[in-house]
């Protein structure tokens, strides 16, 4: 389900209209995360150490307004629940988008994850939805990196948020891992985004 914003009533609507008409309306920043305790509880609960990260970030997202917010059509949307459009790897070394719900319980977000990165793994072709409830979700275990850009045809019209996870490194016993987070200037200011990766940290410590 969404909701219409109504751009008469809306805090946000100068803010939109203002960063909506540039050519590049995204920013974004790349930060350090510490991942100790949430490689370990992966590692507990037998889960796929990408799908509990995963779900840290849909479950963080999820609980913020401005994250849930999508442009369609030069129209400002509220979505209730987003899920994460997430790159799969496949042995030829190619990849396919995957499509994967929010649940939020572990355990049946992790079951239905699984079983979509696997049928994805399995295909070929990108597959491409025209849906706009999802987060752009990529792993780029390879690289410690400090910094990232994405590829982006500006003739679209784009409003989703993007998530890369880089390669964790371990530190005496401390793991932490780099992660970029490019968001929609017109729907998400730098306190927004600085919330978000607050409460990632948070859900990661838990």
């Amino acid at each position: 389900m969404k909701t219409k914003i109504d751009f008469d009533n809306w805090e946000r609507t100068d803010h939109f209209k203002f960063f909506n008409s540039f050519e590049e309306s995204f920013f974004g920043a790349t930060v350090n995360v510490d991942c100790t305790k949430a490689y370990a509880r992966a590692k507990e609960l037998d889960v796929s150490f990408f799908l509990y990260y995963l779900h840290c970030t849909l479950k963080a997202a999820n609980s913020l307004v401005h994250f849930r917010y999508r442009v369609e059509n030069g129209d400002v949307y509220l979505h209730d629940t987003i899920g994460a459009s997430a790159t799969v790897g496949r042995p030829n070394d190619t990849f396919g988008f995957s499509y994967i719900d929010y649940y939020p319980d572990l355990s049946e977000f992790a079951t239905h994850a699984k079983k979509e990165m696997e049928r994805v793994a399995a295909g070929t072709g990108i597959e491409l939805r025209p849906i706009t409830n999802v987060m752009h979700i990529s792993a780029i275990p390879w690289l410690n990196f400090t910094g990232l850009t994405h590829a982006r045809g500006f003739q679209f019209e784009d409003s989703m948020p993007k998530v890369s996870y880089g390669k964790m490194t371990d530190n005496n016993g401390v793991k932490t891992m780099p992660v970029s987070v490019t968001v929609h200037h017109g729907l998400v200011d730098g306190k927004h985004l600085g919330d978000f990766v607050a409460l990632f940290q948070q859900l990661l410590n838990n």
